[in-house]
């Protein structure tokens, strides 16, 4: 398939890419944890033929309540696989924050003994070995939620991650995925195309925007109704003008209407700033129907730090979350934090635009639009592997 490019490309700029999180031992399913304050009942569920895990009757997570923010941006786990278990972060964050969306890396950085010898990289820009799709990740995530007590799961919304976009097999492991663990999954994501560094080191076939794979991905995801968290630089590393994907990502967007689209760091990263005039595109893409179904996030510190960088940016930030109140998701892009500290620190550094943000503003970034874009998507989500389980229509 190929996108010719109809869309003007003066909207949008700059490069994106997942935050760096503290070493973090390895995974795994925690010891039982202090009893709840207010457990409750479990649903009425059927199981999965395959594994018989339960399928929960079609329950949306809890509210956030008096929490400091919803994380609609989280890495359970790093690059080598390595991070807390969900009770123990649960645990940290416990009366801190509210839902989180929890997924861990796609990603498996190598450790080439040829190039790193005896030093074990656990980050991408540690090595120049290769990076590779990790499918068992997807598993990992959905014991850790099935690990933890009933009540502890309404804090939580585990995300599919362990795909490639360039594989067209992809959407069926998406469904494999859901059909596996029933009950379990809220979204997939986050999910990279086009990513600064880690583009050139991922073994295989490089992720585009025009290969039919992602819209076969999309047109799953918004069949099902799952939330996709999509990773997307607007540009590459020496930036473009315009942009270099920014008419390929708003015709990818505009081709699918009916998928719920988050899109994280909306486009920027470590090595790309915003170039001038990226807050006015944002604000007319925002203000375009045909993008109604896109959300931001703004996650990752690195992009906090362009927002908050001088008072001409942090203002102008302000007044275009204040016109689209609706349209942005906080998200720490915490990768296997090992602390407290190391979890928050990008909510902190956003803290000259909380305090800039009007209250109805700041409430709908940090913790409304988490949950009416989630609790939209899980209804969906059961009805349909309900469906898929006892033999309904597909």
């Amino acid at each position: 398939m190929s996108r010719p490019g109809a869309l003007a490309a003066a909207l949008l700029l700059a490069a994106c890419a997942t935050g760096r999180g503290p070493e973090a031992v390895p995974s795994a399913v925690a010891s039982p944890a202090a009893a709840p304050a207010a457990p409750s009942p479990a649903p009425p569920a059927t199981s999965s033929a395959e594994t018989g895990a339960p399928v929960p009757a079609m329950t949306t997570g809890t509210a956030s309540g008096t929490a400091l923010f919803n994380d609609s941006h989280f890495h359970l786990l790093n690059y080598v696989q390595r991070g807390p278990t969900a009770r123990e972060f649960l645990e940290m964050t416990d009366g801190r924050v509210g839902r989180v969306a929890m997924f861990g890396i796609p990603l498996q950085q190598k450790w080439d003994y040829f190039l790193s010898g005896d030093r074990a990289p656990d980050y991408y820009l540690r090595s120049n070995a290769d990076l590779y799709y990790y499918s068992f990740v997807d598993a990992v995530i959905a014991r850790e939620y099935l690990s933890l007590p009933e009540a502890d799961r309404g804090r939580v919304d585990p995300m599919i991650t362990g795909f490639n976009p360039t594989d067209m097999y992809s959407a069926d492991h998406i469904e494999r995925v859901l059909l596996t663990f029933p009950g379990v999954f809220a979204g997939i994501g986050e999910f990279s195309i086009h990513k600064e560094f880690v583009s050139s080191k991922v073994s295989g076939h490089a992720a585009s925007l025009r290969n039919p794979a992602l819209d076969r991905i999309l047109d799953t995801a918004a069949e099902i109704g799952l939330v996709v968290i999509l990773h997307c630089d607007i540009d590459n590393v020496r930036p473009g003008d315009p942009p270099d994907f920014a008419a390929e990502l708003l015709e990818l967007f505009a081709d699918h209407p009916n998928a719920t689209i988050i899109w994280a760091h909306t486009g920027l990263g470590r090595f790309i700033a915003p170039a001038e005039g990226h807050v006015a595109g944002l604000d007319r893409m925002l203000a375009d129907p045909r993008y109604d179904h896109i959300a931001l996030d703004i996650s990752w510190d690195e992009v906090a730090k362009y927002v908050v960088r001088d008072e001409a940016s942090l203002k102008a930030w302000t007044a275009l979350i204040e016109r689209h109140p609706t349209r942005f998701l906080f998200g720490t892009d915490a990768v296997a934090p090992t602390d407290w500290d190391a979890y928050v620190s990008n909510h902190a550094v956003y803290a000259p635009l909380w305090e800039r943000l009007g209250p109805e503003a700041r409430a709908q970034v940090e913790r409304l639009n988490y949950e009416r874009i989630f609790d939209a998507a899980i209804p969906r989500v059961r009805a349909w592997e309900e469906r898929r389980l006892t033999g309904g229509t597909h």
